[in-house]
């Protein structure tokens, strides 16, 4: 089956995945020999002060591989409505690639130490939470329409890897190391509104179909 260009992207963001949990969980000797490597074979100028600026080169790669992945989310959306190529499989795959995506960096910063563990454990569980009641609501028919919370919770969580990922170049040039968990805690809220939101407006339809 040939897939269309907004899918393409979908699968693309599917298939970044496993790339950005390799380079995030890259040990350090690994990064070492890289720099080692990079410095032998006399690389470009801005890419050197760039490494030399950055206390890690997974960060690096792992915020241009992780923000690249997050552009696709938007893009293929974009795409999808402008060229009137919206199909089931991208109603399908999309949001399984949201939750790989957003899902697999949480777990790797948690690995790395980077992120509380309980904080992941209850935006992830957010989302399965929600999207049981997503199913329960598509087999009763009914449409919940979405909510701007689904859109802040996202941009936070985009925002909160970002931070996360880039802990340590942060507290070693500008002493705010604290932001990426700061952020993580200004995402995880937004996850529980977005999440009570849902409940909400899933309990009023149903009430309304209870009337009707």
């Amino acid at each position: 089956m040939r897939l269309n260009l907004p899918n393409s992207l979908t699968v693309a963001r599917i298939f970044l995945v496993p790339l950005l949990v390799v380079v995030l969980l890259t040990p350090p000797w690994a990064t070492a020999w890289v720099k080692s490597r990079l410095q032998d074979v006399g690389y470009a100028a801005w890419i050197g002060h760039l490494a030399s600026w950055m206390s890690d080169w997974r960060e690096v790669v792992g915020v241009i591989i992780f923000l690249t992945a997050a552009a696709t989310d938007w893009l293929d959306g974009f795409l999808a409505r402008r060229r009137d190529e919206v199909t089931t499989l991208g109603q399908l795959l999309d949001p399984i690639a949201d939750k790989l995506l957003t899902g697999s960096a949480f777990i790797s910063l948690v690995e790395l130490q980077l992120a509380p563990a309980w904080i992941v454990v209850v935006i992830v569980g957010r989302e399965f939470a929600v999207t049981g009641l997503r199913s329960v609501a598509a087999a009763r028919g009914l449409v919940i329409v979405a909510s701007p919370w689904g859109k802040f919770k996202t941009v936070s969580q985009v925002v909160a890897i970002t931070l996360m990922i880039l802990t340590n170049t942060l507290e070693r040039w500008l002493r705010f190391g604290f932001l990426g968990v700061a952020a993580l805690w200004v995402a995880m809220i937004i996850a529980l509104v977005s999440a009570v939101d849902y409940f909400m407006r899933f309990a009023r339809r149903l009430d309304l179909e209870a009337r009707g």
